[in-house]
């Protein structure tokens, strides 16, 4: 049977077709279509607001689940916020602002049901980072938080356009392991940067770096606080040990999502009752009452200050993207559920957009808090409404119980949450299984903790893109044998009982041919064929006749790809060989036929299966054995 040769199409329905399936994979009109107007406006108000889809079937049960779970989660999200504010040098009731208008944003319009919205670690040390370096937070404060507002607009918009634009297949080049190695790093960082609490110093370095930070603690001993030492410490161990526990008993969870708070009202009595403020402890001071100012007028779109917000937003958004989708994905996972990554992608820019007009800075879904909204059972996104509710009264009438909160509690809450990200058996796994997925992950790691956040990223996303390329540009060739007393055909290094077949080498190209590996495949071809004619003089066997070339895995080729198998054919012509084909896909046999190759090689030379080819093969070499006299044309003339 021979290959067939596909009809031919217009450019723009292939056109259509190749933007369908990069932007729309998912086809999200298919819900649209048939449908009346009425039906069609509300599907796509439901598209926009899942919150439509999912509240009319709202029950009572859903609902008590899902106070429960938000109560909880705003038990950690309090002494969180004013931590991770704190880390990113924001006055610490930016925390609770954040913690409050957002989630409300991402009930509406999030499809995830076990997402919990907040502040995280990495992105507050990212923005301390990257906005620290144009403007001191302690000399300049209010164009700092001026700063941090625009940069989240910014974070926002990216994270918004990218949705609205189907371009989420961006952030799939923060491979897993990129990740695994940027947060283990950024985790060990925030942990050395809380040594300026637990050790109650007033002068610390603004850099991020290993070197830095421990030149920064250890040239200062003298001003070491051992009340301050002794307290952290002890908060640490104190949310640690909950933390176990609770992973040892999965109903306990709530123990460890209490111990953050439980921490703070621990903290603030002790120092109210013993003063320790005087003594060296600090202390978070007043707290404004009232809810999210206002601060849309506070937005910096000038120079020299606008490229600084711009750069940080964008790393940021990135980032804080990568984080809520994974965390959001997973938990899907677990509950068989699907949630639309784009449509995330717009919930979770737009809640930072509007967060960035009422004193909010960059928010999406922590992996903590939402494992703790998962395990406290919540149903819908209603948990986050309640955990804002509770939010909302914490600023309107419990901010004044803050006043005595210690520092170094906040920082013992940091730390107790960051050493759950330096994920060290998830990077024992990618030694054992990739090692150069292992590479990329050190290096990321590293890259953060002796560079900087921004250093370790780059390195390791350049990394990442340049395994792609080499996957592209360097693709896999393999030499097929017959498995005895079968008529398949498999790669000889993998199965070592596979035999040659005699005057034949049969190979297989393990990836499209593009201009990037054109030359390579021609030049390692050439090695295969020189190869297994040393190899046939070794062994004494029937000299090589034909190169067969199984193109099953090339599903697509271009220009550069049809010249590279015309060299083949000539290069194997010189050598007196004979190229055949075998089951190149429609795209390849349209592209051959039209650019005459398939007339070059020859219509009988190109096979369904590599079995078909291997037995006209064959033939042709008993027949012509049998009849030296004849040549090919007449052997085939008379088959």
């Amino acid at each position: 049977m021979k290959v067939a040769i596909p009809a031919a199409q217009p450019f723009s329905k292939s056109l259509k077709y190749c933007l369908k399936e990069t932007f729309f994979p998912d086809d999200p009109l298919r819900q649209f279509k048939n449908q009346p107007p009425s039906k069609t406006f509300l599907l796509a108000l439901q598209y926009l607001f899942p919150v439509f889809q999912w509240a009319p079937r709202y029950s009572l049960h859903f609902f008590k689940s899902d106070l429960i779970a938000g109560i909880t989660i705003a038990s950690l999200a309090i002494p969180q916020g004013i931590s991770y504010a704190k880390l990113a040098n924001l006055p610490p009731i930016l925390g609770l602002y954040s913690s409050f208008v957002p989630p409300l944003i991402y009930a509406m319009m999030g499809s995830s049901r076990d997402l919990a919205v907040g502040t995280v670690a990495v992105g507050s040390l990212l923005m301390a980072s990257m906005l620290g370096r144009a403007v001191n937070p302690n000399d300049n404060p209010t164009l700092y938080l001026h700063l941090a507002f625009t940069a989240t607009f910014f974070a926002g918009i990216l994270q918004a356009s990218l949705g609205f634009f189907r371009l989420g297949f961006i952030v799939d080049f923060l491979s897993h392991a990129t990740i695994v190695g940027f947060m283990g790093g950024a985790a060990t960082v925030v942990c050395l940067q809380q040594l300026k609490s637990i050790l109650g110093l007033e002068h610390f370095t603004h850099e991020a770096d290993l070197v830095s930070v421990m030149r920064s603690v250890f040239t200062q001993t003298h001003e070491w606080r051992w009340e301050s030492a002794v307290l952290g410490c002890a908060f640490i161990f104190f949310l640690l040990i909950t933390r176990y526990f609770s992973k040892r008993q999965p109903k306990f969870f709530w123990v460890s999502a209490m111990a953050p708070l439980t921490s703070v009202i621990l903290g603030s009595i002790l120092v109210y009752v013993t003063h320790a403020e005087k003594h060296g402890v600090q202390v978070i001071g007043e707290l404004k009452k009232g809810l999210n100012p206002v601060s849309l007028p506070n937005l910096v779109f000038k120079a020299p200050y606008m490229g600084t917000a711009i750069k940080t937003g964008l790393v940021t958004g990135i980032i804080a993207l990568a984080e809520g989708i994974a965390v959001g994905r997973s938990f899907a996972m677990y509950k068989n559920y699907h949630i639309d990554g784009n449509k995330e992608m717009i919930a979770i820019g737009t809640m930072n957009v509007v967060g960035s007009f009422t004193s909010c800075y960059l928010t999406t879904g922590p992996f903590s808090r939402s494992a703790v909204n998962y395990n406290a059972g919540c149903k819908t996104a209603v948990s986050n409404i309640v955990m804002a509710i509770a939010v909302m009264l914490t600023l309107l009438f419990l901010t004044p119980l803050f006043h005595y909160t210690p520092l170094v509690v906040l920082s013992a809450i940091i730390v107790s949450a960051m050493l759950g990200l330096i994920d060290y058996e998830a990077a024992i796994h990618l030694y054992k299984i990739d090692k150069f997925d292992f590479l990329v992950c050190l290096t990321a790691y590293v890259g953060v903790v002796f560079g900087s956040v921004e250093i370790g990223l780059v390195i390791a996303v350049a990394i990442s893109v340049l395994r792609v390329l080499l996957f592209v540009a360097r693709p896999r060739t393999f030499v097929l044998g017959n498995i005895p007393n079968s008529e398949v055909y498999r790669n000889v290094e993998q199965y070592p009982n596979a035999n040659h077949v005699a005057g034949m080498l049969i190979l297989e190209i393990d990836a499209p041919i593009y201009f990037a590996n054109a030359s390579y495949l021609r030049e390692r071809i050439t090695r295969w064929i020189d190869d297994e004619e040393d190899r046939i003089k070794g062994m004494g066997e029937t000299n090589l006749q034909y190169v067969i070339l199984d193109m099953t895995a090339i599903g697509n080729i271009d220009t550069s790809g049809i010249s590279m198998l015309e060299e083949v054919k000539k290069t194997a012509e010189r050598r007196g060989l004979q190229l055949v084909l075998v089951n190149p896909g429609s795209e390849v046999m349209k592209k051959m036929n039209k650019a005459k190759l398939v007339e070059k090689i020859g219509q009988k030379w190109i096979y369904l299966t590599v079995e078909e080819a291997v037995g006209a093969c064959n033939f042709m070499l008993h027949t012509c054995k049998a009849n030296p006299r004849k040549d090919e044309s007449e052997v085939w003339n008379n088959v």
